[in-house]
């Protein structure tokens, strides 16, 4: 398929919301609330379901606490990003210059960065975790292409030319989601430049913690996937899912095909997004595309029953993250 119009073009509505009725049926499954200031009117007025990431340690509470507040509204996910793998040592180090020179060559504009064990990551993981009984592990993932900043705080941010060896990220992702399988945890994974890695990574997943592995759903957040390579994942791992979002996926028209290719059943959608007053337009914003490209209707009003002829895209899109939340897809692989 070929898609020739902008988003703005094709959604007309764009900037309108349906009621509450039908938002309430809605979830952001990725955003980042907590890497800005939130108020309790916000969150007050919210009318959809977050999941909320933490990316590195000082996020971890932060998200643990709006899900204590909000505990109707937010599901919480805890784990560490692979923009932060730097700080996190696999091995026992002598000193901050110690362990950064095991990663970069030049380890001089490192020496000021926090550090830590990844056996204390995966204890503070598996803290969290084990306090919210239906949270996910996320954000987690392996990155190709990203680069160390100077000064991850401070806008606009100055890169260093250092990126973190596939290798480290790789190995705390790993070591994250056999926590997972052993905790029973759903996943929301960031992958980017890394297609081959990925397929390659999920492979191995399935065949180390085998039923422990389909009983837990992965999704592939704002998928970059080729068509291609999704359709090979879709059909050999029927317990993993993508979702998408404006703020990354509308960058490129790939994501349309993407959404064509996908099975029905395995896509979700994300505002990806650190504002909580944005996440309810991205979200739907992404809700209209999947619409679109799926030929389903937009609920303008909520039926509780409805025929499954004529089921809309808010209805589909919550089947679907039912199944995710419900996960347990060991024997599925030839039905879906």
């Amino acid at each position: 398929m070929c898609y020739e119009h902008d988003i703005s073009d094709t959604i007309s509505h764009r900037d309108t919301l349906p009621p509450p009725s039908v938002l309430r049926h809605v979830v952001d499954v990725h955003c980042h609330p907590t890497d800005s200031e939130i108020s309790v009117k916000s969150m007050d007025n919210l009318p959809i379901t977050i999941v909320a990431m933490s990316t590195f340690q000082a996020n971890q509470g932060l998200v643990r606490d709006l899900a204590i507040a909000f505990p109707d509204k937010v599901m919480p996910s805890f784990g560490y990003h692979p923009w932060f793998t730097h700080w996190i040592a696999l091995a026992p180090y002598q000193s901050k210059e110690d362990h950064y020179r095991r990663i970069f060559k030049d380890a001089d504009e490192h020496k000021r960065s926090s550090k830590m064990a990844l056996r204390t990551v995966l204890e503070d993981v598996r803290r969290n975790l084990m306090a919210f009984p239906s949270a996910m592990l996320g954000e987690v993932g392996i990155d190709r292409a990203f680069r160390v900043p100077y000064n991850y705080f401070s806008s606009p941010g100055e890169l260093t030319p250092f990126t973190v060896p596939f290798e480290h990220q790789l190995a705390i992702l790993e070591a994250q989601l056999d926590l997972a399988a052993e905790l029973g945890r759903n996943v929301s994974m960031h992958s980017v430049k890394s297609q081959m890695a990925t397929v390659e990574l999920l492979d191995r997943m399935a065949d180390k913690h085998g039923e422990h592995w389909m009983k837990i759903s992965v999704d592939i957040h704002s998928c970059g996937l080729s068509p291609q390579t999704w359709l090979s994942i879709e059909k050999r791992h029927p317990n993993v899912f993508l979702s998408l979002s404006t703020i990354i996926n509308s960058r490129s028209p790939n994501h349309r095909a993407l959404i064509a290719a996908c099975s029905s059943r395995r896509i979700l959608v994300e505002s990806d997004c650190y504002r909580i007053e944005d996440c309810v337009q991205r979200t739907w914003d992404m809700v209209l595309i999947v619409a679109e490209v799926k030929g389903w209707p937009v609920e303008s009003s909520w039926e509780e029953v409805v025929d499954e002829s004529q089921q809309g895209v808010v209805r589909h899109l919550e089947n679907n993250w039912k199944e995710f939340v419900q996960g347990n897809h060991i024997g599925l692989s030839m039905i879906k």
